[in-house]
């Protein structure tokens, strides 16, 4: 008997794992998807002459978004312009245009549109690059391959300023830009110094401060209230809500400029 008691002191009982949550598993899935689609575009961009410099998740100023400041996954410096990248590791069918407000993901989920999105981050880029070259920056939104994209056909031509492509394509789709640029202009925009001065600039200005991003990330996640907006119209100087004042930064009609809702009208 005291045999057997001495054996079932040796047995190990299993290991308790807890399971995770659906809901936690969904967000890692996405998270290791948006690392490979971000690693895919770190390969291509490895890959580019060495004349062109580029910088990744950029954090500036932006007196004008809702956070504060602007967060850019990728600007390319090269010396027929500037590309500014949007990286979107969405999976399904994106239908969209150029104008709406919002597109939507698989016909119900919506998302912001990204080329007004990018329009904000090339705005607040503005601000730190000389003015001759804010006429020769280029966006550039980025897809992965899981997404099927039904969206306006001219934001898919190579001749377009606003373009959406696949992230496959990324390294093709730059080289081929650049290849157009210098048919037309000849001559380099940017010379290798300004290049490199650009680029200096944009890394001394990124902000790297950990809890600096975190609350930005919280406050675009909702996770984190904001104060009652203290913006007046440019005309009347009524004051405007939050909402009114994003409707009118994500416009590109009021360039750049708030208005409350009956000047809005008059100056569209």
């Amino acid at each position: 008997m005291n045999f057997l008691k001495f054996l079932k002191k040796d047995e190990k009982k299993p290991e308790y794992k807890p399971t995770k949550k659906k809901s936690e598993q969904t967000e890692e899935v996405a998270v290791r998807k948006g690392e490979i689609g971000e690693h895919k575009i770190d390969i291509q961009l490895s890959q580019l002459p060495k004349e062109y410099k580029y910088i990744n998740d950029l954090l500036i100023p932006n007196p004008k978004s809702k956070s504060g400041y602007s967060q850019v996954d990728h600007v390319i410096v090269s010396p027929f312009g500037i590309f500014v990248i949007e990286t979107k590791n969405y999976q399904g069918t994106i239908y969209g245009s150029r104008e709406r407000k919002n597109w939507l993901l698989n016909g119900k989920f919506k998302m912001i549109n990204p080329i007004i999105q990018n329009y904000g981050h090339i705005k607040a880029l503005e601000a730190f690059i000389d003015k001759s070259y804010h006429d020769h920056m280029y966006s550039m939104i980025s897809f992965t391959k899981r997404c099927t994209l039904k969206i306006d056909m001219s934001l898919r031509e190579i001749t377009a300023k606003e373009m959406v492509i696949y992230d496959l394509y990324f390294l093709e789709t730059v080289n081929r830009k650049a290849a157009i640029l210098k048919l037309e202009y000849k001559e380099p925009i940017i010379s290798n110094s300004n290049i490199q001065h650009i680029f200096e600039h944009l890394q001394k200005v990124n902000i790297i401060d950990p809890k600096v991003r975190e609350k930005h990330k919280d406050i675009l996640s909702g996770n984190v209230k904001q104060h009652d907006s203290t913006e007046l119209c440019v005309i009347c100087k009524k004051p405007v809500s939050e909402k009114v004042k994003s409707y009118c930064l994500s416009n590109k009609k009021f360039n750049g400029k708030v208005y409350c809702y009956d000047h809005q009208k008059s100056s569209s």
